[in-house]
Order: C-alpha cells, then structure tokens, then sequence
C-alpha cells in the first residue's frame, strides 16, 4: 500500500492508509518487534537544525534494525554544493530511503523526482506532514476518535498549520484556525483542504477566523505553534506585535470543552505563543506529541520499506 512511495505531503495518503499508518504506530508503541529494515539505510538530509525530527528518525531506523545517516547542509549543500538532481541519484545508489528537512518546498520535491528511493518530506517551507501524523496519532489516543473532533488552531498559518489542515480533513475532523490579517492560510491551501473535506466526510468543515476565541470556543484541541519560524528570525519584532493577542493562555483554554487538550509541535517560546502555564497544565499533551513522533516515523519507515510488511 504504501511500498516504495513518496511522502511529500500529507493528501499523498488516503484515508484508508492514514487510517493504516496510525494502527501501525499503535502496535510498534505497544510493543511490537520488527527488525523489518534490516541491512536498509536512511539518510537524512537536512537543511535545518533539528532536535526531534533527527533523533526520532535515528532511533526509528535503529529500533527497525537499520541504519540511519545524518549529512548537514554542510556537507551536502543542496543546490549550491551541488545540484538537487545530482545529490538525489547519487544517495539512490546507496541508501534505502531519504527523509529530507528544507527550506523551499521544491528542493524536497525535486529529490523526490530524481530519486530512485523513496522521499519523506521531514519538514519544508509548505509541509510538516510527519507532524502532523504524530499530532493525529496522539488525538486519536487521547480521544479515542479522529472524525467529528474539534481542532482549534490559533497562529500563524505556516507549514504545520497547513498540513494540520489538510490532516484534519482526511481524517474526518473540523479544523479551526485564528490568525492576524496577512498570517492566514494561504487560499490554495484552504482550498486544497475543502475540496478533501467534501470528498471524506461532511464533518470535515475548514473555519477561518481572526478571532482566537470564536476558533477555541467548545473545541477539543486547542494547537498552536512559534510566532516566528526558522528563518523568520528578521521578522521576530514585526511577528511579536501582530501576534500579539494571539497568546494560548489558561484564560482561552477556559473557552474550549471543558476536556480540551493543548497541543504544540516544539520547541515553544514559553510565555509568547503560550503561557508556561498552559504549556505545564494538566491539558498540556505536548510531550506525548513529541514522543509520538518516534511511532509514527517507525510505521511509515516500516510500511515504505519491509518487503514483509502487509498492507
């Protein structure tokens, strides 16, 4: 089902193989042994720092029995060092699979296009989508569902916030989202969301807002992300101040389902996009986010790459 195939982005999955990924994170978390990837590499390739997405990818590959190898923008310089094309056809001929972290979203499609083994996108300017299956994963723990949940997500409608979108409306659920005039989904994606929504279930309903508390109002989960992402640094003050009645406090939360979880991708600017409060709070679910993003990594290498594994 999912053999040999790219993971650019999250709409590259149909419900049924969402539903699939998530089943085999479950099993892998509750225990289950498979050296399925043994005498396979990953090679990550990364354009960006990164704490979670490397080590999670490592120690997935090594808890699969395989390998994993990290190569820094240093030593790769995708398209300066060396052209995309080139880099792609060369790792092809040495590892098993490439997980790359970019800048431009068309630096990860290009790999993708030249290469001769699989492609997951670990996070571009357009897409976080291995985020948002671990942020999936963790709701349909905590709820005990995924279609007809609540999803409020207040910031900026950046690379998590569009693949939380589109994920949302794969899986059945309505998404929320509260941004600043001139920080909102950009139209495509919203489109791309409605149009996958009416083909998955009619529960699927995609709100945009700039109001934070008429997003969170009565939701289940409450999400949100750093004002200003890597790369953005420059525009830190200008962000600051057009955020600045955007800040998840225990005051919002007080407006969601009274069970509402608080959820965020990490690393958080405790005390700007959300309160240490509310990041410390019995709601708070971000840390089992952030183990999440081991078991789901696990399965999607394991169902890419086993010749055992079963669809």
């Amino acid at each position: 089902m999912l053999a040999n195939r790219d993971l650019l982005s999250i709409t590259d999955l149909e419900p049924r193989e969402l539903a699939r990924i998530l089943e085999t994170s479950l099993q892998l978390k509750d225990g289950d042994q498979l050296s399925v990837l043994t005498g396979q590499t990953l090679a990550l390739v990364f354009e960006k720092p990164s704490l979670r997405t490397r080590v999670s990818f490592n120690v997935a590959a090594a808890q699969l029995g395989g390998h994993c190898l990290y190569l820094s923008p240093q030593e790769v310089g995708l398209g300066n060092r060396e052209p995309v094309r080139d880099v792609a056809r060369s790792l092809s001929r040495y590892v098993d699979c490439i997980a790359a972290r970019t800048f431009a979203h068309s630096t990860v499609t290009e790999l993708a296009r030249w290469s001769e083994v699989p492609v997951i996108n670990a996070l571009s300017e357009d897409e976080h989508p291995c985020q948002a299956l671990a942020d999936l994963l963790t709701i349909q723990e905590k709820t005990g569902r995924l279609s007809g949940v609540i999803l409020a997500y207040v910031g900026d409608g950046n690379n998590v916030a569009r693949s939380l979108c589109l994920g949302a409306a794969l899986a059945g659920m309505e998404f929320r989202i509260a941004s600043p005039p001139g920080y909102n989904l950009s139209p495509t994606f919203v489109q791309r969301a409605r149009e996958k929504a009416r083909e998955v279930d009619s529960r699927a309903i995609l709100t945009t807002t700039a109001d934070p508390v008429e997003a969170v109002s009565g939701a289940d989960i409450v999400y949100t992300d750093v004002w200003a992402s890597m790369g953005q640094e420059n525009e830190a003050s200008t962000r600051r101040k057009a955020f600045g009645g955007y800040q998840v406090t225990m005051d919002l939360l007080s407006v969601a389902s009274p069970k509402a979880l608080f959820m965020h991708d990490l690393p958080a600017h405790r005390d700007e996009e959300v309160t240490d409060e509310v990041i410390e709070s019995k709601q708070s679910v971000v840390f089992d986010q952030a183990e999440n993003r081991l078991h789901v990594q696990k399965a999607l290498l394991a169902l890419m790459l086993a010749k055992e594994m079963k669809p």
